[in-house]
């Protein structure tokens, strides 16, 4: 029977680092807690990095792609056609998540976990940006079996960590395409949640009141048809999907690194809920980017503990809201770095 270890996650948690770093940012030539929310951002990543001098050095961008079995029942408004077609269009550079890439100069890297395309035969096979951890051409259909056999998630979870592992930088993003893969992540939400299926599941890419309805009715039985999947690799592997389990070890790799992790929205936040409760620690890693419109997300949020830097609407996936907040975490270094204290100023502090 495959097994997933997971590597050691060191607690983040040091008193005297925290009180240095707080003292550090009330002694800047501000009225106390004047930055807000960029003040505690700030003293996350000093914690995460475990420095009272943090920075951020060649931040990075996976895009995991795969497709899904399920889709077939027509849980989605796209066909898995567009996995493939997504990708080429990141491999040209035109997705949204290559402009901000290119914007805020993050590297940007496509992972294949699992696309129903072979790329070998494309005009993109030897792309410098396009990654092939292929496990099998989509995951299974969930409704009749498991998703992944426990071998095909254990490579998942282990190609997610190599792919790490080979990665520069300090700071991680995980993104996201797979036609259908909202469904999968609200699977994964409802049983490792304990949350209400229909209170999972939105619209994804579109779908209109009927196909909400029908994507809840056969999510409903995916469910049941895997009752006794329980513990956190059996669920990811009856109803997950070979770019959440990638992402999932992809997470838990870069956080026993002390890595900073960036999280998207919805299939992001699933997918480090799974590594969470794969590897407990991993978490304390994460710094969530914005709050997504998918419905679900309000639940991971909750689950996870965790308040987001920004809330615009978004939905779209691909590491898209990440990217868009990381100057966010950049400020925060710089004023830590760079911002000066009282004493240096010669500046008289307000009287406590």
């Amino acid at each position: 029977m495959s097994t997933f270890i997971a590597p050691k996650i060191e607690n983040i948690e040091n008193s005297e680092l925290r009180q240095q770093l707080q003292q550090i940012i009330d002694q800047k030539t501000k009225p106390l807690g004047a930055l807000g929310r960029l003040e505690t951002l700030a003293l996350q990543i000093g914690m995460i990095q475990g420095t009272a001098t943090p920075k951020i050095e060649q931040p990075q961008i996976r895009v995991f792609a795969a497709d899904h079995g399920l889709t077939k029942h027509g849980t989605s408004a796209f066909p898995s056609a567009v996995t493939a077609q997504m990708v080429d269009n990141f491999l040209q550079g035109g997705a949204a998540i290559n402009v901000l890439a290119r914007q805020h100069n993050i590297e940007l890297k496509v992972v294949d976990a699992g696309v129903d395309e072979d790329f070998g035969n494309s005009p993109f096979k030897d792309h410098p940006q396009l990654l092939d951890y292929k496990i099998r051409h989509g995951s299974r259909d969930a409704l009749t079996e498991p998703a992944m056999t426990a071998e095909e998630c254990l490579a998942a979870l282990e190609n997610g960590r190599q792919v790490v592992e080979k990665m520069a930088g300090n700071l991680l993003i995980v993104g996201e395409m797979g036609i259908g893969n909202t469904s999968a992540a609200s699977l994964l939400l409802a049983r490792l949640g304990d949350i209400p299926i229909d209170a999972c599941i939105g619209r994804g890419t579109g779908l209109d009141d009927a196909g909400l309805q029908h994507k809840t009715d056969v999510l409903t039985k995916v469910l049941a048809r895997h009752s006794t999947a329980q513990t956190p690799f059996d669920v990811l592997a009856a109803l997950g999907g070979l770019e959440i389990a990638m992402m999932a070890g992809a997470l838990i790799q870069a956080a026993s690194e002390r890595r900073i992790l960036l999280i998207d929205g919805f299939i992001a936040s699933a997918a480090l809920l799974v590594a969470e409760c794969l590897a407990p620690g991993v978490a304390q890693y994460a710094i969530f980017a914005h709050r997504s419109v998918e419905p679900g997300h309000a639940h991971l949020l909750k689950l996870l503990n965790a308040e987001p830097l920004l809330d615009m609407g978004m939905r779209l996936g691909e590491g898209s809201g990440a990217a868009l907040t990381y100057p966010l975490l950049q400020s925060a270094c710089a004023i830590m770095n760079e911002m000066a204290s009282f004493s240096d100023a010669g500046i008289s502090e307000q009287s406590r």
